[in-house]
């Protein structure tokens, strides 16, 4: 890879941000495709949020992604926002305009649809239940996924109750239940429900708290349980959906499928899911082995 004073620049602002996959990903396909460019993790603490973000084009670069906890914050940060960040009220992917602006664009909701059709094999989820525990920027965007996969009830379950009945209450005028419950009930929230989705950092690697704790025994048998956390793999969570027969949606298929309307619009180029690439994430997430 050949990096001049003429590289385009591109990143991952979040904090913390080492745990990020991102720069791997999308140098990846930078050296596929034979681009002038780099992809970098940038370190961001929230106060210095604005100041970092309004840097960007000046320092040159085409744009970023954002990721937790910034996701809402950079929402009023950007000068216009797509369609789908407005919908959602959260920004994870930003382009830097020549004038000077940013535009904040959110691409995780159809990142996480695309992961789920493939498990359903195209099936939409008309009338059913779901669950997603966490109310932050991903939440937003897995609700606006699953209204959009035909879910008829949503149960929105949070480690602060008000987060949880503030997102209930922003999805109001979508033509769907929306209910915010009490985390001390997310068990019985799962009753009658067939999917449940952790968008929480909870079970990441190197997270504080080392797993959801959630009993999935009221869960209708056969359902669908998705994380978006990928560092590890296979959570805490989905090893104890797996172990009940459930079927299990790990993180890997949305970052890739998030990714690539980015990578299009700083590069110019839409970027290929090749069986190379999905082998590469995975190995380097595999546990290490003694």
């Amino acid at each position: 890879m050949t990096i001049s004073g003429h590289a385009k620049l591109a990143g991952v602002v979040g904090w913390p941000v080492a745990h990020s996959r991102s720069p791997l990903l999308h140098n990846h396909w930078i050296s596929t495709l034979g681009l002038e460019a780099v992809y970098v993790p940038l370190a961001v603490k929230s106060e210095d949020l604005e100041a970092a973000l309004r840097a960007l084009p000046k320092l040159g670069f085409e744009g970023v992604n954002v990721t937790v906890p910034h996701k809402e914050a950079a929402l009023k940060i950007c000068d216009t926002l797509d369609s789908a960040a407005k919908r959602i009220g959260a920004v994870n992917t930003i382009v830097c305009r020549e004038d000077g602006t940013l535009e904040g664009r959110n691409t995780d909701a159809i990142g996480f649809y695309e992961s789920f059709k493939d498990v359903t094999n195209g099936d939409d989820l008309e009338g059913a239940t779901a669950v997603v525990l966490g109310a932050g920027g991903a939440a937003r965007a897995i609700v606006a996924a699953l209204i959009d996969l035909g879910c008829d009830c949503i149960r929105i379950a949070n480690r602060t109750d008000e987060r949880a009945e503030t997102l209930a209450a922003f999805f109001k005028d979508e033509k769907v239940r929306i209910e915010a419950v009490p985390w001390d009930s997310r068990d019985d929230a799962l009753d009658g429900a067939t999917i449940v989705v952790n968008t929480t950092s909870l079970g990441m690697e190197g997270d504080a708290d080392p797993q959801v704790a959630i009993d999935l025994a009221p869960l209708a048998q056969g359902s669908i349980v998705a994380d978006i956390v990928y560092t590890p793999l296979v959570t805490p969570l989905l090893a104890a959906a797996k172990e009940l027969g459930h079927t299990t949606i790990n993180g890997l298929r949305m970052l890739i499928e998030q990714a690539r309307p980015g990578f299009e619009a700083w590069f110019g180029q839409k970027p290929p899911v090749t069986k190379e690439l999905v082998e590469m994430l995975m190995t380097d997430l595999a546990p290490e082995k003694d």
